[in-house]
């Protein structure tokens, strides 16, 4: 009886990784298909001459900002070089307790004024609000602290702008970002959000705010997320965009309809992961309303985020991206496999149910199940190769595919040793580091039903620390 128990769960645990990679090669060739359309599409456009010539739609850009004083003057500095022709940029300093507020005052001129609230989005107190005499386009808010959300909705409460652009303080983005996330709101009136492509910033050559050059990281942790990054956003997402399915869009870089999100009420409140809850819920709302509303991505509107080096720091961040994964899905658990909201309630929220939710809990007992069915002699050595193959080998396929599909569209990575670096870390990676990844999201689920439910500090050296690596 236990015999055949540990073995029933061993087969279920290998069905399982058979379906994750059948699931992960579809998705790739779709990507690969859209991606090689959308760069035939767009690839030649000239952008800032289309943008001069034809209507364009005005933006607000903010900048939550919590103890940012190591890199915030150097990326608003950056952000106030976009190419747009009409953008406003709000930082919302979030009760900061280090000199976030001095250094923006300080180094933009900043004076009190007076900005009525256009929304009336709940957020905590605001104490001030600043114009710069330097910039007309800049305003900076001061207020209490109550979490990222929570600074957002405040943004969003002063920004006039019809649309609203989020961007991480410790981001950077491509000066033309502005230019290509904007283009699928002009294209289509149905579309509700946008989000854009996050890549890793450590090891390039940075100044001034901007990426003089593009370089990898000396950390093979850093390495490891680059290609994770890139397996994320170049085949997952774009693949879930092609089924209108996209859950997520990273609170690093994304870009709304500010009428769609003063509807919903803002950002929810105390939300753990706030930038998957509100497009969870704007696909709740709005695609009962209307069943064309859609929420995509696209992949050539870059930024760039610095990535931790630091395995403890690591490990909080995905600790805490599980907790918002589960609170999400637990906040909306109607829509799964709910036939009114198409192929997003019927595949794409039932694949983050029992793949990206709960797929850390099956992995981290499937790998001891396994290790104690081999000690035990349960397992035949056929079955152990099997095994061993699906859990290994398809990561590392997978991977590799990931760094040629970013060679075949968009070359990021200049110098034929960036892609030797690339290809070593995608084999690499899957002998350890997407193990502890595993359970660092099993453990955010079981603090998170455990009640820990805080995000923890985490520490940012600014881009000025992260030498290039060329």
């Amino acid at each position: 009886m236990f015999e055949l128990l540990f073995t029933t769960f061993n087969y279920f645990i290998l069905i399982y990784f058979l379906s994750l990679v059948t699931i992960y090669i579809i998705l790739n060739l779709v990507s690969f298909k859209k991606i090689l359309s959308y760069n035939l599409d767009v690839g030649y456009a000239d952008l800032e001459k289309i943008f001069k010539v034809r209507n364009y739609i005005p933006i607000s850009i903010i900048v939550p900002a919590y103890n940012e004083a190591n890199g915030i003057v150097e990326s608003v500095q950056s952000l106030l070089q976009l190419i747009y022709p009409n953008f406003q940029l709000i930082v919302v300093n979030d009760g900061s307790k280090d000199e976030s507020i001095d250094k923006l005052v300080k180094n933009f001129e900043l004076r009190k004024t007076t900005v009525p609230p256009l929304y009336k989005l709940d957020s905590q107190q605001i104490f001030s609000v600043y114009k710069s005499i330097k910039h007309h386009n800049l305003i900076v808010v001061d207020k209490a602290n109550g979490g990222k959300a929570d600074a957002i909705n405040a943004g969003v409460n002063v920004a006039k702008h019809p649309l609203i652009t989020v961007i991480d303080a410790d981001s950077i983005l491509e000066r033309d970002c502005l230019l290509k996330i904007v283009r699928p709101f002009l294209e289509n009136e149905n579309i509700l959000a946008v989000g854009g492509t996050i890549r890793i910033a450590n090891g390039c050559n940075i100044r001034k705010g901007h990426v003089i050059e593009i370089g990898m990281a000396k950390s093979w942790l850093a390495r490891f997320q680059v290609v994770e990054y890139l397996r994320a956003f170049l085949f997952g997402r774009t693949g879930f965009d092609a089924m209108n399915g996209i859950l997520i869009i990273s609170g690093a870089f994304s870009c709304f309809r500010r009428d769609a999100l003063v509807e919903i009420g803002g950002y929810r409140e105390g939300s753990i992961g706030e930038d998957m809850e509100i497009i969870v819920r704007m696909h709740k709302y709005f695609r009962r309303k209307n069943p064309k509303a859609k929420i995509t991505f696209i992949p050539d509107p870059i930024c760039w985020t610095e990535a931790p080096e630091n395995l403890k720091i690591l490990m909080r961040q995905r600790t805490r991206w599980q907790k918002g994964t589960v609170d999400s899905v637990l906040l909306h658990k109607y829509l799964f496999m709910n036939f009114r909201y198409g192929l997003m309630g019927t595949i794409a929220f039932p694949y983050y149910v029992l793949f990206e939710t709960f797929g850390p809990v099956i992995e981290i007992i499937g790998y001891i199940v396994f290790i104690i069915s081999i000690v035990m002699g349960i397992v035949s050595y056929e079955f152990m190769i099997a095994f061993l193959s699906v859990a290994v080998l398809y990561g590392i396929v997978l991977s590799i595919l990931s760094v040629v599909l970013e060679e075949l569209s968009f070359k990021k990575y200049p110098k034929i040793k960036h892609l030797f670096i690339l290809f070593s870390a995608a084999v690499l990676e899957n002998f350890g580091y997407r193990q502890l990844t595993s359970w660092w999201r099993f453990k955010g689920m079981l603090e998170y039903f455990f009640g820990k439910r805080s995000w923890g500090q985490m520490e940012k050296k600014g881009f000025s620390s992260l030498k290039p690596n060329n």
